[in-house]
């Protein structure tokens, strides 16, 4: 019985540390082809078009420039990478392409997708998303 129940508990930690592997390399992998995809559909032409956008919009401008004064060492992330990773953990890939589908077509406000966001986020987490955004425009 002692080592059926000693066989029983480290299948158990062995089937609970495979499952963690999975689902950490599983979201490094998942946010590495988007960050690859929005790389690859954004050419130069595109970055011009969004750039501009940018300095056409009081808040965004707003927020970019809330991001210049952000200390990077207080934030949970720095990187795009890191960036992705951390929505998908907390928004889901599904939903992030229904967000991207839904933004195409024009079937959800800014507002709504930021309600949305910012429910999903910690304060922290969303400064290093403004701070990424402001990094990445700076490039």
């Amino acid at each position: 019985m002692k080592k059926f129940l000693t066989i029983t508990a480290i299948i158990l930690v062995l089937l609970g540390a495979a499952g963690y592997a999975v689902w950490h390399f599983g979201t490094n992998i998942a946010s590495e082809k988007i960050v690859e995809k929005v790389e690859s559909t954004i050419d130069d032409e595109n970055l011009e078009e969004v750039k501009s956008y940018i300095e056409n919009d009081s808040k965004v401008q707003e927020i970019v420039s809330e991001a210049a004064t952000t200390n990077p060492d207080t934030l949970p992330f720095q990187t795009k990478e890191e960036a992705t990773r951390v929505l998908i953990k907390k928004v889901g890939v599904n939903r992030l392409l229904e967000i991207q589908e839904q933004a195409q077509n024009g079937s959800i406000s800014k507002d709504e997708l930021l309600s949305e966001i910012e429910g999903k986020l910690s304060e922290d987490e969303i400064s290093a998303l403004k701070y990424v955004l402001y990094k990445e425009l700076n490039k």
